[in-house]
């Protein structure tokens, strides 16, 4: 049983870890995005130790966090094959899923950031930015919740919080184009 705690701590925090670099690798490619604007020189710099930070953010902690995160849960579920016959763990690996989808996504991103620069706008990376935040939220709450009434006020409160985080990113743009006016 003790293999099994340590197992659980080691995955914790390598979702920890994964969830940090995949919030910030983001909030750096809007970064990146933004420094398109800037004046020749400026941009060149700005742009080329962005690259930088987010090289080492993607490869040195992202990924590895990713794989020693996936590892860990699989050995949790070696230890426990009987968590696979509940609804919630089901319900939790879907959403696992669409982290490594979300994950696939900023690696493309990531791409075009070594390359060419980003085809999105830095609009779009913001509102990109709150679909981990989503992920977060439903993989918390399905695995402390378990029962099918938090699976229900847990999906309410996931909706809640998207529509809130789209109102503020909406009302942070109209805010930021009124001062640059």
């Amino acid at each position: 049983m003790e293999h099994y705690l340590y197992a659980k701590s080691l995955h914790i925090i390598f979702v920890m870890t994964w969830f940090a670099g995949l919030f910030y690798i983001v909030r750096l490619f809007i970064y990146h995005k933004e420094a398109e604007d800037a004046v020749p020189s400026e941009r060149d710099v700005l742009q080329k130790q962005y690259r930088i930070m987010i090289k080492r953010l993607w490869y040195m902690i992202t990924w590895p966090s990713a794989i020693l995160a996936s590892i860990f849960a699989i050995w949790l579920i070696m230890i426990n094959p009987d968590l696979m016959i509940f609804g919630w763990m089901q319900l939790k690996l879907f959403f696992v899923l669409l982290l490594f989808v979300y994950h696939g996504i900023c690696q493309y991103f990531y791409n075009q950031t070594q390359k060419e620069g980003l085809s999105v706008s830095s609009n779009f990376l913001r509102i990109w930015n709150e679909v981990a935040t989503v992920i977060l939220f439903a993989c918390v709450f399905l695995v402390v919740l378990k029962d099918m009434l938090g699976w229900v006020f847990g999906t309410v409160g996931i909706v809640v919080l998207s529509i809130l985080l789209m109102l503020g990113i909406k009302g942070y743009k109209k805010l930021r184009e009124k001062n640059k006016q």
